[in-house]
């Protein structure tokens, strides 16, 4: 059996309420967090948008990302099966973050977020130096550094 599209009477039922604004509807774009020695990585999959409909900002440690999909169409739409939903999503950042680097790119439906962490956050050598221990008067304390360690002491 075919599918048909039957013509049904102009017939609306009386409205009771007025409707003042179009109800926009959002989604949470499936994303997925991995980490580098440099930072955090969001790929988050939002197709349909474009980069003029997208908003990706931080905000009292909050990383915002939404955007509005719109159809690609080069015409007026006669009839759609579909609606594309507009995505929103937020995620609390750690103060770890470098906020001030924080990039984004797009490229085919993708968002890719970039957030470093701060240098302070990022592991680092610590240097050992070896020399004696001395207090404030840049005395040797007695005691405190024996001139042989227990295991250069030999039994006699």
């Amino acid at each position: 059996m075919a599918e048909q599209t039957v013509a049904t009477a102009d017939v609306q039922p009386p409205k009771t309420t007025e409707s003042t604004r179009h109800q926009e509807r959002y989604v949470a774009p499936p994303v997925d967090i991995y980490e580098t020695p440099d930072g955090l990585v969001v790929v988050a999959d939002v197709p349909g948008v474009a980069k003029e409909a997208l908003e990706v900002r931080v905000d009292k440690n909050v990383l915002t990302m939404r955007g509005q999909a719109r159809h690609a169409v080069p015409a007026d739409v006669t009839y759609r099966e579909y609606e594309l939903v507009n995505f929103f999503r937020q995620f609390e950042l750690h103060e770890q973050v470098d906020q001030q680097r924080i990039t984004a790119d797009l490229k085919c439906g993708v968002l890719t977020v970039h957030l470093p962490k701060a240098e302070e956050a990022k592991p680092r050598q610590i240097e050992v130096r070896v020399g004696e221990v001395r207090d404030d008067s840049g005395q040797s304390p007695a005691g405190l550094c024996p001139q042989s360690s227990p295991h250069e002491q030999t039994e006699a």
